[in-house]
């Protein structure tokens, strides 16, 4: 039985528009809009009606860059499909798009299996898959084009964690010349990870072994290095590029750099570099150990070129890149080595409002906030326009936005499985009323009422922005 939803009196915003607009929702999509008070909006019907007078009605975010249940450092992330989704519903997210894992000298099949067999049947709200490469071969790459006709169009591959995930500049061209042919988009993790190992040794035979200097040894330079490196890579390759977590200034210089030539070069940033700095990873007693993620926090001042970033275009996404660790237990495993403490941090429930705050503190634009948040991640990776708009024949992935209410951020109140909040104490105003997940209620006046199932696997089409 589908039910039809009519959402009543509140001001529609999407990348492209803002209306005051009644939303009719049927059989799990957008049926139609039309502006408030009119005789096309009057006459419809619904079973359900809900006022959002006074309310944003935007579509529901797209986190392109979670890692649920990613083991790392000896650990696994705190979050499960489950937890994660249910947070990012609170958020008012209602697609992420999370990372398999390719295991060195196994297939690109198995690892896309097992995260699969982790996501089905637990995800309160809709997710995809990106594939991490970990193991650049023949069988890796011709495995590549049926990935991309099954709809797993975007490849990852990190320039950082040597033993780990790291890629060699022959594997990525060898990977990028693939995509390229393939369709599909190679996402860059950004660091020279051979130097900064070279780094990390000499911190720690001195003796700096505080979470601080996790920030001091992955050097701004060593970003903007090998973010360069990788632009003249997919040049040579001929493919396109999306470059991940970008945090500091020089490195959005790089990006903009190569994207005034023309070329095919995307940029994502996310929160944490936004709105923390280095001063979080200098605090007292072990504390900045919760800060810890790659590319690490940077000075405060690096701030002000990522938000011109976003302002220009140069950075077209924010994402999380949540990837959670309890302080108590699993942070604490660095405790005397910085390069123990497993990298990452929560978000995936503060994006949507912490992006709201810098629209209140007028640092972008209403629609630019939907731009970066939900509707440029959906066509970056092929996910438009099913998600990432309010428009006839979209999925109805609809949040009911309240701009006046005040929250506090903090561990006490989300969502998320983790002890902690990066952004603990921080007051923003705007919060998540009410969101539908295919027209089905998930939240109803922040409470919780979806469930785990609900949210269905989505395969994804190529890039958007490529001709």
């Amino acid at each position: 039985m589908s039910t039809r939803t009519l959402i009543r009196g509140g001001l529609v915003i999407t990348a492209a528009d803002e209306i005051h607009a009644d939303v009719l929702i049927d059989d799990g999509r957008i049926a139609a809009l039309a502006a408030h008070g009119t005789s096309a909006a009057e006459s419809w019907t619904a079973d359900r009606v809900i006022d959002a007078t006074g309310k944003y009605v935007i579509p529901g975010g797209v986190d392109a860059h979670t890692h649920m249940e990613l083991p790392f450092g000896g650990t696994s992330a705190s979050d499960t499909f489950e937890t994660g989704t249910r947070a990012a519903a609170w958020g008012g997210t209602t697609t992420i798009v999370d990372f398999a894992v390719q295991s060195v000298g196994r297939s690109l099949r198995e690892g896309l299996d097992a995260w699969y067999a982790k996501a089905d049947g637990n995800c309160a709200v809709d997710y995809a898959f990106h594939m991490i490469l970990s193991d650049v071969d023949e069988s890796s790459l011709k495995e590549m084009d049926l990935l991309v006709e099954e709809g797993v169009t975007s490849f990852k591959l990190f320039m950082a964690y040597p033993g780990v995930f790291y890629s060699d500049d022959g594997q990525i061209l060898r990977a990028m010349q693939r995509s390229a042919s393939n369709g599909g988009l190679i996402m860059m993790h950004a660091e020279n990870g051979i130097a900064i190992d070279v780094l990390v040794e000499q911190a720690l035979a001195r003796g700096e072994t505080d979470p601080r200097y996790h920030g001091e040894v992955r050097k701004v330079l060593l970003e903007a290095e090998a973010t360069h490196r990788a632009i003249q890579l997919a040049r040579v390759a001929g493919a396109p590029l999306y470059v991940v977590h970008v945090s500091a200034e020089e490195a959005v210089a790089e990006l903009a750099a190569a994207r005034d030539k023309g070329l095919n070069v995307f940029g994502e940033t996310c929160p944490q570099y936004l709105f923390l700095s280095t001063d979080n990873l200098a605090e007292p007693d072990f504390e900045g150990a919760k800060y810890v993620c790659s590319t690490p926090l940077r000075p405060k001042e690096h701030q002000a070129a990522l938000w011109r970033g976003l302002r220009t275009n140069d950075l077209q996404v924010v994402s999380t890149d949540h990837c959670p660790f309890c302080f108590s237990g699993q942070k604490e495993l660095g405790r005397g080595d910085f390069s123990k403490i497993p990298n990452g941090l929560p978000g995936v429930e503060n994006r949507m409002d912490l992006l709201h705050q810098a629209v209140v503190d007028g640092r972008i634009s209403r629609r630019r906030w939907i731009e970066i948040a939900c509707a440029t991640p959906a066509r970056m990776f092929g996910l438009y326009p099913k998600k990432g708009t309010i428009a006839p024949g979209a999925d109805a992935d609809v949040v009911i936005y309240d701009p006046h209410t005040e929250q506090t951020l903090s561990a006490e109140t989300h969502h998320m499985n983790v002890d902690y909040s990066a952004y603990e104490g921080r007051t923003v105003t705007g919060q998540v009323e009410t969101v539908l997940s295919r027209g089905e209620v998930v939240i109803d006046r922040r409470t919780f009422t979806g469930r785990a199932g609900h949210g269905v696997y989505t395969p994804r089409s190529t890039c958007q922005y490529l001709n």
